[in-house]
């Protein structure tokens, strides 16, 4: 238990996959505008990746490895999460149109975030067992949510800001960001 406790804090907050791996920041940029958005994002890359570092997980250790085809990983780490996504995408545009609407393009793009794919390989050279690798892959999402909604709860406050005109737009954002990455950094002492 203290040792999935371990992995769950050190994905989630110390080595947080945006902010200290710098991995998922196409979403992280395009969707943390409104905190509704923002949210709704987090909700299905905590989906995605879970359910994909078990489904990887279980491939990986009960059939490319024991088949001698574990060089196959990429490949199929890719496909399972292109499937998981489309699932997602079906569910949101049924379930929830508005917040299908508001995600656009950005919600296609989990298939192809560097995030997702980077847990589920992290996972195998970590060597994490299935619980291990869905704890890892959770707490993940769930520092990526952190992350992304703290930064669009600082960008709707910022609107309201009186930012110099060369820092108005994506450059005040970048710093935002960068700033955020030194704050996370002082929980590195934490594991």
């Amino acid at each position: 238990m203290k040792e999935l406790l371990i992995i769950a804090i050190g994905a989630a907050v110390v080595n947080n996959v945006v902010l200290s791996q710098f991995l998922g920041l196409c979403p992280f940029f395009g969707v943390s505008k409104k905190i509704d958005t923002a949210a709704g994002m987090g909700g299905a890359v905590i989906f995605v990746i879970t359910l994909s570092s078990l489904v990887t997980s279980l491939i990986y250790q009960f059939i490319l490895v024991p088949l001698d085809m574990s060089y196959m990983q990429t490949i199929v780490f890719i496909l399972v999460i292109a499937a998981l996504v489309q699932f997602v995408e079906m569910f949101l545009k049924k379930a929830m149109p508005p917040l299908y609407a508001s995600l656009g393009v950005y919600l296609p793009l989990i298939t192809t975030n560097c995030a997702v794919l980077g847990i589920a390989i992290t996972n195998v050279q970590k060597s994490y067992n299935v619980l291990q690798g869905v704890v890892n892959g959770f707490a993940t999402a769930v520092g990526f949510t952190i992350a992304i909604v703290l930064m669009a709860g600082l960008r709707e406050k910022m609107e309201y800001n009186d930012v110099p005109k060369y820092f108005q737009g994506f450059p005040i954002v970048l710093l935002t960001a960068g700033l955020m990455a030194i704050a996370f950094f002082g929980f590195s002492g934490i594991i």
